[in-house]
């Protein structure tokens, strides 16, 4: 594993969307798994090497915002992004529910092991694998943010044969003991409002989230983020999805299994600021594969807002080089 560290610049956080040029050839679908249903886009030159973009907990495609594509498609690269299942416009899966308590999956996680819930990562990298075969792929270059990250961890493992190069954003391998979350963004979640709370109560709670997940640098206003929050609401609002994708990274335990798998190039990038999952646990993914470099980049959280596109976007399309080196 060889560490760097990149200087994020300090730039206006928004508009975080930058609007794709009309010039770009843009595409969307609907790839099934089974009876999950998964909404994409896809972006670029269908001839370029493709990208395949994985978001994290709750997160649907445009959190891979325009801007951050373009970096990619300026370079060559066909940019794909979709739902995860349980979010955005992809598949809900209504009225299913982990067994016993949370409590019991957490400490079961911590311990490295798995639990019985609805599905797992390993159900959420299959969901991937449909994607890529639904498009013709025979390999790709796939990159995840958060428990993307872990996905594309599983993703990687299991099919090696279909990745030119990993990339691994603020993620982590779920080994016991790992890193856990600031005190402070502990602090904010036990202060979630209940279960009569108001929209605007969730409003103002996620706002708060967002604030704490960007770190002191790269901060946006509270108005940014409350604009960022009412349009993903207005493109799908589910949040019961939240907690079975939850209890998925809950439910699959440890992935070094799958870490330890992959032979692709990689790199593992995190922020130094990161509050939910702390560098440390970055580091713990970059050790444990065996063709990885660690890009710790200064001032960066949790989140993608634009002051860190080009940090990233770099280490990314640097590993993409290596591949195509091989």
């Amino acid at each position: 594993m060889r560490a760097i560290i990149q200087n994020g610049p300090k730039l206006p956080w928004y508009p975080g969307m930058v609007p794709l040029s009309s010039e770009v050839p843009t595409r969307s679908g609907i790839a099934r798994n089974g009876d999950v249903e998964l909404f994409y886009e896809d972006l670029g030159n269908p001839g370029d090497p493709a990208v395949i973009l994985v978001m994290g907990v709750a997160a649907q495609l445009p959190m891979w915002p325009d801007g951050f594509c373009r970096q990619l498609l300026d370079q060559g690269y066909r940019v794909i992004r979709f739902d995860n299942r349980d979010c955005g416009l992809s598949t809900k899966l209504d009225g299913q529910k982990a067994p016993g308590s949370v409590q019991r999956r957490v400490v079961r996680y911590a311990l490295g092991m798995g639990s019985k819930v609805p599905y797992t990562l390993i159900d959420m990298a299959e969901d991937v694998r449909s994607l890529v075969d639904h498009l013709g792929l025979e390999k790709v270059h796939i990159a995840g943010a958060s428990m993307g990250g872990m996905i594309v961890q599983v993703f990687a493992g299991t099919y090696p044969e279909r990745v030119h190069s990993v990339g691994i954003i603020y993620s982590a391998t779920g080994r016991p003991f790992s890193r856990l979350p600031s005190w402070e963004l502990i602090k904010t979640a036990l202060n979630a409002p209940g279960k009569n709370a108001t929209a605007e109560e969730w409003l103002e709670f996620e706002v708060n989230n967002g604030i704490v997940y960007n770190g002191p640098d790269n901060l946006p206003s509270r108005e940014q983020l409350r604009q960022r929050i009412l349009d993903h609401r207005a493109r799908s609002d589910y949040k019961i999805g939240t907690v079975r994708q939850f209890d998925a990274i809950l439910g699959t335990g440890s992935l070094l299994r799958f870490t330890r798998a992959i032979v692709a190039p990689a790199v593992v990038i995190h922020g130094r600021n990161d509050p939910l999952v702390p560098y440390q646990n970055g580091r713990v993914v970059a050790k444990n594969m065996r063709n990885a470099r660690f890009a710790l980049i200064e001032g960066m959280g949790h989140d993608l807002p634009e002051p860190v596109w080009k940090p990233v976007t770099s280490e990314l399309l640097t590993t993409f080089e290596c591949a195509v080196q091989d």
